[in-house]
């Protein structure tokens, strides 16, 4: 348990001014009582405290009596969306994590899941896409506002955005863009500023870029609007801005077993045998950081794939760097991927 947790985590034996204590040392407004073992007893916001005074409890009154007993939780494997949807649902500022023997682990706070710092970075999303391989569930929504767990799948990458301190988010639209804009509006509920890159006629993965209202200061991350990750944006910067590299390629590992044995051969005699062996590429996680100027290179109103771009500095010896997402990372552009990610079983 860290020290943040500690200062603001009390015994059952304790009194009201013990708590009251506790909440000014630790800034924090909820106080978490436990037993010797950590177990999570209860806890006592400020607004129990107050209350309780005002009913006429003293400062030395144990505070055992007004423990609040039931309270709301998460475990250890709780995502930032799961987590922020609770605490909206009741409206709740502070939410434990107990692990499975019901110890405390850590302390959720709103502030930490809307993001603590700012970055000065901006953030497109390209969310434009018909999705023609998930019809007919595309055929009046959005690839992108499909749900997943209850929430849709833009939602999750706004809000894993803002938790990585970006609050200046551009989405690319065009198919049903009425539908993304009535849901996000100007991205204020979430946390942001949203601004929408609106693409007359369908414009690839890059061709939206062209579009951006000027250049930014610092390098843009650009990101498909069909994927559901958990990928570290603070270190991918680091690791661009480190590696002085123009754009750098967000790449995870992807697996592929043979599902037979496999033979070699040497003129029809059998030099070795390999049982179902398994072969891995980095493959493109759809994930960008492109210095601020690199977007001016997209050509106005045209179909425009974002590999080329990258291939252009490529081609022009320029340093590209490639980033390994070692996160939780699903690309949901298939309807298999797709019933996977919402535990659905595969369809014969």
């Amino acid at each position: 348990m860290d020290q943040a947790i500690k200062r603001c985590t009390v015994r059952l034996d304790q009194s009201i001014r013990d708590v009251l204590a506790t909440l000014d040392a630790s800034g924090m407004e909820i106080v978490l009582i436990t037993s010797d073992s950590k177990k999570l007893l209860g806890i006592l916001t400020d607004g129990d405290v107050r209350r309780a005074l005002l009913a006429g409890a003293a400062l030395n009154d144990p505070l055992a009596p007004y423990l609040q007993k039931q309270f709301f939780f998460v475990n250890e494997n709780a995502t930032r969306a799961e987590v922020l949807d609770l605490m909206q649902a009741r409206r709740i500022g502070q939410l434990p994590i107990v692990d499975k023997e019901g110890r405390l682990a850590g302390l959720h706070t709103l502030h930490e899941i809307i993001g603590a710092g700012e970055r000065p970075n901006w953030a497109i999303v390209m969310a434009g896409g018909r999705g023609e391989r998930l019809k007919p569930i595309t055929d009046s929504i959005p690839k992108p506002m499909i749900r997943v767990a209850g929430r849709p799948i833009l939602e999750r990458i706004v809000l894993h955005l803002v938790g990585c301190g970006i609050r200046h988010v551009f989405l690319s639209v065009n198919y049903l863009a009425e539908i993304i804009e009535g849901h996000f509006k100007d991205g204020t509920a979430f946390g942001c500023h949203i601004e929408y890159l609106r693409e007359e006629k369908p414009l690839g993965t890059g061709g939206a870029l062209a579009l951006l209202p000027g250049r930014p200061d610092v390098p843009l991350i650009v990101l498909n609007g069909d994927l559901l990750t958990r990928f570290d944006a603070d270190r991918m910067f680091a690791y661009h801005n480190e590696g002085k590299y123009r754009a750098t390629v967000g790449v995870h590992e992807y697996l592929h077993t043979v599902p037979y044995g496999v033979i070699e051969t040497e003129r029809g005699r059998i030099t070795s045998m390999r049982e179902k062996p398994s072969c891995s590429w980095l493959a493109n996680a759809g994930i960008y950081i492109l210095d601020p100027d690199l977007p001016e290179r997209v050509p106005p109103n045209t179909y425009f794939p974002l590999p080329a771009l990258v291939e252009g500095c490529l081609d022009q010896s320029e340093p590209v760097g490639a980033f390994r997402i070692e996160d939780d990372w699903d690309d949901l552009g298939r309807p298999r991927d797709l019933r996977r990610s919402r535990g659905e079983e595969e369809q014969p």
